[in-house]
């Protein structure tokens, strides 16, 4: 059976921290990134007001910051063997967060066969952000979809990784899914759960379960 992988981002395959979060602390402005994450999280804004007020804090942000970032950036370990190992295994794998895709799409280097983000206008921002190309946590469902049908595989071949809310209708829609340092609502909703800083332990969940049956 080929598997279509679909993972997170934002405190996922990075440790408890979000991408917005990383790149404004290359402009000094992590504590006002925090402030919006927490926001967004408690339901006080919607994506589309999140990712206007990131816009706008992020005036000054360019190509150099985002690669900074990208790079200081604190990532579970073992990312690209987990990769390399679905390829070699014949499956598939993909990346879809509520995060910049000029942040997203740099995982396609680490063996994603996709990797999809909110758009955001061109760096350096000269434009105001379009609502509509603003991810939702229905949004990453349908992506899923969509990948599903690329690849020739059904939801019931996918297997899901997310740490919050904002996965919960993919983890909904799929029939296995990895809780991965999650908040406890999600974490009581999911096939399996992990707590760590290496994401080939939480691969080995669904691998392990997989070959016991």
């Amino acid at each position: 059976m080929t598997r279509l992988h679909l993972f997170d981002l934002d405190g996922t395959l990075l440790h408890g921290t979000s991408a917005p979060v990383e790149i404004s602390r290359q402009l000094g402005l992590e504590a006002e990134a925090v402030a919006l994450d927490r926001a967004i999280a408690a339901g006080r804004i919607g994506p589309p007001e999140y990712a206007r007020q990131v816009r706008a804090l992020w005036a000054q942000l360019t190509d150099a910051h985002v690669e900074a970032a990208f790079t200081a950036a604190p990532w579970l370990s073992r990312i690209e063997d987990v990769w390399t190992a679905i390829r070699e295994n014949g499956d598939y794998c993909a990346v879809i967060s509520l995060s910049p895709s000029f942040f997203v799409e740099r995982l396609t280097q680490w063996g994603a066969h996709a990797a999809y983000g909110s758009r955001f206008p061109a760096l350096p921002f000269t434009e105001p952000v379009d609502p509509a190309g603003i991810l939702s946590a229905a949004a990453k469902v349908r992506i899923a979809d969509g990948l599903c049908t690329k690849f020739g595989v059904g939801r019931a071949d996918c297997v899901a990784y997310g740490d919050s809310l904002s996965d919960k209708d993919l983890f909904n829609a799929v029939p296995v899914s990895v809780a991965v340092d999650a908040d406890q609502y999600l974490a009581d909703r999911v096939t399996h759960s992990y707590v760590g800083r290496d994401l080939w332990e939480a691969y080995e969940l669904v691998v392990s379960a997989s070959s016991a049956r």
